[in-house]
């Protein structure tokens, strides 16, 4: 069977999808009304049961890379454990299912196994609940197949930034400025000509440091293109921060002006340029 690790989390979500409708319409069917109720329950949990089976052999294929991650193996354990636990029992449901099928001229017996089935299908939503959770705690708690599961080594780098990045802010807010300003820097260094990433280490020059002048400085490296007004003005706005910083507020206004006269419907501009008269 090929790979099919990067289609996990597509399959994953068919499964929950079809299951967490099919059971309760499986449940809503043994009151016998619509009539229509019965045969979408039964195609529902079918292909989903069947899908269960391409969830777990693409987690299988993934699981790889995530559980050499330090610390993430368990869970990658866990999480597969509850899969293989899910899909066995809906494709027990499943079998279920079309046992009630060779009972259509039969409908007390049919009825009687469709509600085998329900029960069935209800402990398997709760299974199926857990290896979810389970699968939640992995990406979120561990990263695992964040940034790693295209192979692309683009994506890797945007996971490194994404933690660099939360973790300056958790240094940021305990207090640990050089720590913070350290990170962002590491940040920079994996993608250098990110203009997002140059605004950022302006930004932890001034904040963590303490030094509008290389702040500054490193504003003048940043290019801002004619339909970038969000950066524009970011950057107009740290540059004024930057030369108050230094005591010389004739040169914030000289930068807040014009930014004033392109943006006329920014109030904060006009309150900044307010404060320096």
């Amino acid at each position: 069977m090929p790979d099919i690790a990067v289609y996990h989390p597509q399959i994953v979500h068919f499964v929950v999808a079809l299951l967490f409708v099919g059971v309760p319409l499986r449940v809503i069917g043994l009151l016998g009304k619509p009539k229509w109720v019965n045969p979408a329950a039964t195609f529902l949990i079918v292909l989903g049961a069947l899908a269960s089976i391409g969830a777990v052999e693409s987690g299988a294929d993934a699981h790889g890379p995530v559980e050499r991650i330090p610390g993430a193996r368990p869970a990658v354990v866990e999480h597969e454990e509850w899969g293989e636990r899910a899909r066995n029992i809906f494709l027990l449901v499943a079998g279920i299912e079309l046992l009630s099928l060779a009972f259509t001229r039969k409908p007390k017996i049919a009825r009687l196994v469709r509600a085998g089935s329900a029960v069935a299908g209800i402990a398997g939503l709760a299974i199926l609940f857990e290896a979810a959770e389970h699968g939640g705690h992995l990406v979120y708690e561990y990263a695992g197949g964040v940034g790693t599961r295209s192979g692309d080594p683009d994506d890797v780098t945007k996971l490194l930034i994404a933690g660099l990045y939360n973790q300056a802010n958790l240094d940021r807010r305990a207090g640990r400025n050089a720590d913070a300003a350290r990170l962002t820097q590491e940040m920079l260094r994996a993608r250098p000509d990110d203009p997002q990433l140059r605004f950022a280490w302006a930004q932890s020059l001034m904040s963590d440091l303490h030094d509008p002048t290389a702040a500054l400085e490193q504003l003048r490296t940043i290019s801002v293109g004619p339909d970038d007004r969000n950066m524009d003005l970011r950057k107009g706005l740290l540059a004024a921060d930057a030369w108050v910083a230094l005591g010389m507020p004739d040169s914030a206004r000289a930068v807040l002006e014009p930014l004033a006269q392109r943006y006329p419907n920014v109030g904060r501009l006009q309150s900044r340029l307010d404060s320096l008269r």
